[in-house]
């Protein structure tokens, strides 16, 4: 369990709605965490009991069926999520695409999604990555090109998190391909419509719960009312958004991290060798201690970082220090957790074997932790 004590991004109703988080991941997730790894996918009723309990989206506002909270309320899920060790795509919805429909969705648009989103009866996902377009998006070749009232999309997209079940996609695409970034636009694509297919469920190295899917689009025709913000803003709209979906993914790593510290404690105090365990041999406590020393500022940093987003200053070059420096350290410690458990680190059946599955492609999407070092250098 993930010791809050010490924190400082949080209050007293955060700390309250975490014990409710934890209650229902126990009850609903916990349990049937290798069935999701075995299946490759979340089911529905997994995202109804999270959703029910107020897990999916809380930040979006009453008016528009959430709660009204602030991402702390976000990020205290994320954590618990990662500690826990599952790959589910509740983030994704809940710290980026539900801000996109409340942000700048038309009263329309946000009626017929936000409520189902929130409940989790509607389940979304953001199609950005090509085959041949991944952290620069200024190279995407999707098109969407305007016919009468309607926009037709031609194209594919690859890597899409929540693909197999997402009920509605953000489809970034090409209204007006000789514009270059100025011509692309957000468009809404609903799961059924003639000409939207999805494909295979891909195959990963790690985050087996997370279905990841290719998606394709043939003369897939939709309105033009299906636009998502400003009609040749989607570049911008995605710019905006970088601050809160790289500190989601450096909240997901620190978690991630902790739980593979938290488990290589255990299994060093607990496995022998040599007539005494693991744990009282120099090297390993000299490297456990090293990695906690990296855990404390990792997790004063995440809270400044939380509390500085709270208050509307972090800065896209500090949530992508923070995505770099998080996700960096995630890899160290889960390397090093594995490399303490021996030969069972590398033994399916041990928690650790997955959390340094998954934690290797938290320094790819999100853009890459190169792109990150341009973007922050960009800063200086």
């Amino acid at each position: 369990m993930l010791d809050t004590s010490s924190r400082f991004a949080y209050n007293e109703d955060h700390e309250a709605f975490r014990d409710t988080v934890r209650k229902v991941l126990a009850e609903h997730i916990a349990p049937y965490l290798d069935q999701h790894e075995a299946d490759g996918i979340v089911p529905r009723e997994a995202w109804k009991a999270v959703g029910e309990a107020g897990m999916l989206c809380p930040t979006i506002s009453e008016e528009n069926g959430g709660l009204g909270l602030d991402f702390g309320f976000n990020c205290v899920v994320n954590e618990e999520l990662c500690y826990l060790g599952t790959s589910a795509g509740f983030t994704l919805q809940s710290d980026i695409t539900a801000n996109y429909f409340e942000r700048l969705g038309t009263p329309e648009q946000r009626e017929k999604y936000l409520p189902g989103m929130v409940s989790g009866d509607i389940i979304s996902a953001i199609a950005m990555t090509e085959p041949g377009a991944g952290s620069d998006l200024q190279g995407i070749r999707t098109t969407a090109i305007e016919d009468g009232n309607h926009l037709v999309l031609n194209g594919s997209k690859t890597y899409i998190t929540n693909g197999q079940n997402a009920d509605v996609v953000i489809v970034v695409a090409k209204t007006d391909p000789g514009q270059g970034a100025k011509g692309t636009s957000l468009v809404l694509v609903d799961a059924g419509t003639p000409g939207f297919e999805k494909g295979r469920n891909l195959d990963k190295i790690g985050q087996h719960s997370a279905d990841t899917s290719e998606l394709f689009f043939s003369d897939c025709r939709v309105p033009k009312t299906n636009i998502l913000g400003g009609e040749g803003r989607g570049f911008i709209h995605l710019m905006e958004e970088l601050p809160q979906e790289r500190l989601s993914i450096a909240v997901s790593a620190q978690a991630g991290a902790q739980r593979a510290f938290d488990e290589a404690v255990a299994f060093t105090k607990d496995r022998k060798a040599f007539g005494k365990t693991v744990f009282e041999f120099q090297n390993t406590k000299f490297t456990l201690a090293d990695l906690k020393a990296k855990l404390q500022v990792g997790w004063a940093h995440l809270d400044w970082a939380i509390k500085r987003h709270l208050e509307g200053k972090l800065t896209t070059d500090e949530a992508s220090a923070a995505k770099l420096w998080h996700t960096d350290l995630q890899w160290e410690i889960c390397d090093a957790a594995l490399q303490l458990h021996g030969g069972a680190g590398y033994m399916n059946e041990y928690m650790i074997a997955r959390l340094w599955r998954d934690a290797r492609v938290t320094r790819i999407f999100g853009g890459t932790n190169e792109i990150m070092k341009e973007v922050i250098s960009r800063a200086i």
